[in-house]
């Protein structure tokens, strides 16, 4: 049958950079092949004091029958758990003084679905989000119901090593207009484990607030959960700022548990527009951290367990990719400051990254390409096509077998074209 799609719904029918990540996850988890490398997608790595936390806590709550039947059987707030919202609140005031209340927090099915609701309020109808430092999150390049919502700045590209690179904001080049709903960003960066200085942050800060509209700032992998930062930086919060934050790289994708910190009214807006699409959150991501909040626990397992584990894989993948590739071809990697992924570059690359990802599946080795995280741009820049994102915190045998494919395929395209 021929069905008769809106305007919105006629831009599902090509393939999306976020539905071929999350395709490529799906067919990688239900194939069971151990001699996939799956280096494409973005879960959290299973590390055994993790799950064995999580684990604890679900047994804790099976033996208070009154509260399991509570957090399986009923409907929180729309806005979330009470208990839950009272605990952070409580956690990030002892922590950072930032003299939030539970009303300054909302709870939603996931961060993707709060980039969705805080995007289309704050854009559309000729309002853009301003993407400050490109490339950027792959997720959220579709999310706009209108379409052109997102304005992206490129960044500049600084050599800090050999071999070795960092985007910086150029804001030189950041100018903002009365077309322009909200600036966003992430920290850590993903996709390129880039971790903007404190300094950057102050200047979106500041520009945000002159202009009188919010900045956004994706905290997924950053302070003070899950921790996955390899360098000091200082949380922000204020009244201007919204900040989201996500309990899936803590470990626990799958109870799909948002966080949202902001002014008052943008969380009674989130919390209306959540009430119409999602009734209300999910509870049992929040019962299980509660008490972690309240205890200290959580802040000790994120800084003795879950940031040191993944520093560690990315560590070892530095060292891969430099025995692996040495100077056999052209190539670069970003500064890993954060989160689970590296970024590579690989100048001149033939057929572009695109070509190098069909290549490497056919080897069941899975990355995701780069060009899609170059969005809102008038024009792509040459890295956009000779970049790859690979995730590095997985079976290390597996990101091993992987970097050297990665190496060996590279070759092989530099070669042919040679």
């Amino acid at each position: 049958m021929k069905w008769n799609w809106s305007e919105y719904g006629k831009r599902f029918e090509h393939p999306s950079g976020i539905l071929e990540l999350m395709d490529d996850l799906g067919e990688a988890m239900a194939s069971g092949r151990e001699s996939l490398c799956m280096l494409g997608g973005g879960n959290p790595a299973p590390i055994p004091e993790v799950q064995a936390c999580f684990r604890e806590q679900w047994e804790r709550l099976h033996q208070d029958p009154t509260r399991l039947n509570a957090v399986l059987g009923e409907y929180d707030t729309p806005q979330g758990s009470p208990r839950f919202l009272d605990a952070l609140a409580g956690f990030l005031n002892d922590r950072y003084d930032w003299g939030i209340g539970p009303e300054n927090i909302g709870i939603s099915n996931g961060s993707q679905t709060a980039f969705f609701y805080l995007f289309n309020l704050f854009g559309g109808n000729g309002k853009r989000i301003v993407l400050p430092l490109s490339p950027e999150y792959i997720g959220y390049a579709d999310q706009g119901v209108d379409p052109g919502l997102f304005r992206s700045v490129h960044g500049k590209l600084e050599e800090t090593g050999p071999h070795r690179f960092k985007y910086r904001i150029d804001f030189d080049r950041l100018t903002l207009t009365p077309q322009d709903g909200a600036l966003a960003v992430s920290r850590p960066t993903n996709p390129t484990g880039n971790v903007l200085t404190d300094e950057e942050v102050r200047g979106l800060s500041a520009l945000a607030k002159e202009h009188g509209i919010p900045l956004i700032i994706d905290n997924a992998y950053g302070a003070p959960f899950p921790g996955i930062l390899f360098r000091e930086v200082t949380p922000v919060w204020e009244p201007h700022i919204i900040l989201s934050m996500s309990l899936s790289k803590l470990g626990l994708p799958g109870t799909r548990t948002g966080i949202v910190i902001a002014d008052k009214q943008v969380i009674q807006m989130l919390s209306a527009v959540h009430a119409v699409a999602g009734l209300a959150s999910g509870n049992i991501g929040q019962a299980l951290v509660e008490p972690l909040l309240r205890r200290g626990d959580l802040e000790r397992l994120c800084q003795n367990v879950i940031g040191p584990f993944y520093q560690q894989r990315s560590e070892r993948a530095a060292a891969l990719w430099c025995d692996a590739l040495g100077e056999r071809v052209p190539w670069m990697r970003h500064e890993s400051e954060g989160s689970m992924f590296h970024w590579l570059r690989f100048p001149g690359l033939p057929g572009g990254s695109r070509e190098l990802y069909r290549k490497l599946k056919e080897r069941e080795v899975l990355v995701i390409p780069g060009d899609p995280f170059f969005y809102g741009l008038d024009e792509k820049p040459p890295d956009a096509s000779e970049c790859i994102r690979v995730h590095t915190a997985m079976n290390p045998a597996n990101v091993a077998r992987g970097i050297r494919t990665i190496a060996d395929v590279v070759e092989e395209m530099m070669e042919g074209h040679g």
